[in-house]
């Protein structure tokens, strides 16, 4: 017994069992719960007659509408800054896009001076465009509220096929989870954060499973 000593338990604790749960979630097939679909085909960004370059195909985007009160929105916008662009910042195609009215301009640009003085605005997006534009684009998401004055105090995945993830089964709601609530930081930090990690690591363990196939293809000559 002398050799399970605490020392070496707090580093078996620290350092190997991590790294045995790692290999064992690495090597397994779909040992790991993917992020449900709950709308299969959200409009295209790039249709807005507003937008140029902008687009969800081969992206993680993250989108929000900010309406026609943006003031209200300025601490949800906050802490969804802190809490999912912060971390996901360094993360290939990840973007954020606020949607708001063409007559929000003015306070939607005050909001924007304000982010930037402490964010990376790199990959923010801030969409102008009309109301029949949010409008109709919301709808596309196809979820079970509406916009309040065109704006929204939740947050919503697309995928990079352009669907809407979230949960089937959320335990707050007893149902989907179609838009996670930016007033709530637990929600954004025990949620959020814990659906968009698990949408990367379906891409990563799907890119993995790709390269190994064509490995396995080269060594039988295929």
């Amino acid at each position: 017994m002398k050799f399970f000593t605490k020392k070496k338990i707090v580093l078996f604790l620290l350092f190997i069992f991590p790294l045995i749960c790692f290999l064992w979630l690495s090597t397994g097939k779909n040992n790991f719960t993917k992020l449900p679909v709950l709308t299969e085909t959200v409009q295209e960004i790039s249709s807005l007659s507003t937008v140029d370059s902008l687009t969800l195909k081969n992206n993680v985007s993250i989108i929000v509408f900010l309406g026609n009160d943006v003031e209200a929105k300025q601490s949800l916008l906050f802490n969804l800054n802190e809490k999912i662009y912060k971390k996901f910042f360094d993360y290939n195609q990840f973007q954020m896009i606020a949607l708001y009215p063409e007559n929000s301009e003015e306070e939607t640009n005050k909001l924007k001076n304000k982010l930037a003085e402490f964010t990376d605005m790199q990959k923010w997006n801030f969409v102008k465009t009309s109301s029949e534009e949010i409008s109709a684009f919301y709808n596309s998401l196809q979820t079970e509220e509406s916009l309040e004055n065109l704006g929204s105090s939740k947050a919503f995945i697309i995928d990079k096929n352009g669907s809407l993830r979230g949960r089937l089964n959320d335990e707050d709601t007893n149902g989907k989870l179609f838009g996670y609530e930016m007033s709530s930081v637990k929600t954004l930090k025990d949620k959020m954060k814990d659906d968009v990690s698990i949408l990367y690591y379906e891409y990563y363990a799907a890119l993995k499973q790709r390269n190994k196939n064509k490995a396995d293809r080269k060594e039988v000559g295929l």
